[in-house]
C-alpha cells in the first residue's frame, strides 16, 4: 500500500492554491460527506492559517483534537498522516511505539493530506476526521482528485 500512498502525493499536486480554492475544496468535501451521511469535521489550512473549517452534525470537539494531531504529523514529516502511519506498520511497529512523539500531540492516523504546490512542496493541509482512518484518507484523496480534475478541465475552457 505504501507505493500507492506515495503515488497519490505525486499525483495530487496544485499549480496554485488560494483562499477560493480552499473554499471550493472544502465545500466539495462537505457535499460528498453529506451525500454519504458521514459525520465528519473538515479543515483546510495554508500554513498555520485556517482557511476552511466545517463540522457536520454528529461530530464533536474530539474531531478538532484529532485534526490538530494529524496536522502536526503532516507538518513534521511532509507526508500524509496515513502514509506516515503505514510506513511504521510496514516496519512491523507503530508510530506511537517508535516515533518518540507525544501521542497526545501527534496522530499518524489517516485523514490529513498535504496541500502540495508543484515545484515548491507542502504549503498546507486538508484534513477530515470522523470516519475510520482509511476512510478519512480515502475521502480526502477522492475530493482532491475531483477538485484537481475540475481545475484541469477549466484550463481547457474558453471564456
Amino acid at each position: 500500500m505504501t507505493p500507492e500512498l506515495r503515488e497519490q502525493e505525486e499525483r495530487l499536486q496544485f499549480d496554485r492554491f488560494d483562499h477560493d480554492d480552499a473554499w471550493a475544496l472544502g465545500t466539495l468535501l462537505v457535499r460528498l460527506a453529506r451525500e454519504r451521511g458521514h459525520a465528519v469535521t473538515i479543515d483546510i489550512r495554508f500554513g498555520d492559517h485556517q482557511l476552511f473549517h466545517y463540522a457536520l452534525p454528529g461530530t464533536s470537539a474530539d474531531n478538532d483534537d484529532w485534526i490538530d494531531r494529524k496536522i502536526r504529523v503532516v507538518r513534521r514529516f511532509g507526508h500524509s498522516s496515513y502514509l506516515v502511519g503505514q510506513t511504521y506498520r510496514d516496519r512491523g511497529t507503530t508510530f506511537e511505539e517508535k516515533s518518540h512523539l507525544d501521542p497526545a500531540l501527534y496522530a499518524a492516523h489517516g485523514g490529513c493530506f498535504p496541500i502540495i504546490l508543484r515545484g515548491t512542496g507542502p504549503i498546507g493541509t486538508v484534513t477530515v476526521s470522523g470516519l475510520p482512518q482509511l476512510d478519512d484518507h480515502r475521502l480526502v484523496v477522492e475530493a482532491l482528485g475531483l477538485f484537481l480534475d475540475s481545475k484541469d478541465s477549466d484550463k481547457g475552457s474558453v471564456s
